[in-house]
């Protein structure tokens, strides 16, 4: 079992070790070798099936204001807490080692309503949270669309031509995710975690195991609120068991 886990500050908290989240997920695994959380497996070892369970946080207070929220963010409403009860219920048969989470407020919060009562870490991650969305950060949709308009029909209609006005682009967000599930599986190697993040992180891990081009980024299952999407890792790589499954909506 971990015995640490990094915070969205950066520090272990139970080895006080400083981990520079900023640096990408390469040099996070570099750096936290030593400390007393279970190894990272040898990237030249054998591979067993790795499956990752990943769902989008519940409902928040921005998504029913139709507020961008990026890196910025916003808690849960009664109907997201719900959400994330209702996943929770339906995965309580799996067997997870581990729940890794965006290190934003909302994803920690469905995190922790998704363990319950599991004996199991809750290991936030600043390289799985949000893409950053820059300037328009805490806008609603249509304020965004009238003052940037181009750039915000190439984010939704062309995102092969998006070019971000203070945020990240999706070039360096595919390299963010594409490290960090490597990361996980390699950490992970032959089991089970639970992965808590964002709409535009899955949608982005769906274009990485499909092998899609960007241009068909939002193409697929729409990522609703704790929808559950499960991928597997093994000698061939990754592939992908479901996409976007909210059938624990009707419990």
């Amino acid at each position: 079992m971990l015995t640490g886990y990094i915070t969205d500050t950066g520090t272990d908290t139970n080895a006080g070790t400083n981990i520079d989240t900023n640096a990408g997920p390469t040099r996070i695994q570099a750096q936290i070798k030593h400390i007393g959380a279970k190894p990272w497996k040898n990237q030249n070892s054998e591979v067993h099936m790795t499956r990752l369970y990943i769902t989008r946080h519940g409902e928040t207070i921005w998504n029913t204001q139709k507020r961008m929220q990026g890196r910025k963010d916003s808690p849960l409403t009664e109907k997201g807490k719900q959400q994330a009860v209702l996943l929770s219920k339906a995965l309580a048969d799996v067997e997870l080692e581990a729940i890794y989470s965006s290190s934003s407020g909302r994803t920690m919060q469905t995190a922790r309503i998704i363990a319950g009562s599991r004996n199991i870490p809750i290991i936030p991650l600043d390289s799985l949270r949000e893409i950053n969305l820059g300037e328009w950060e805490g806008m609603n949709t249509a304020e965004a669309e009238k003052q940037y308009p181009e750039q915000y029909r190439n984010f939704w209609k062309f995102p092969h031509l998006y070019e971000p006005v203070g945020g990240e682009s999706f070039g360096d967000l595919i390299s963010r995710i594409g490290e960090t599930l490597e990361l996980l599986a390699n950490r992970h190697n032959g089991k089970s975690i639970m992965v808590v993040t964002h709409a535009v992180i899955l949608k982005t891990i769906a274009l990485i195991v499909e092998k899609k081009e960007l241009k068909d980024l939002w193409s697929g299952a729409f990522m609703y609120p704790t929808s559950l999407s499960i991928i597997e890792r093994g000698g061939d790589g990754w592939k992908a068991v479901k996409w976007g499954d909210i059938s624990h909506y009707e419990e």
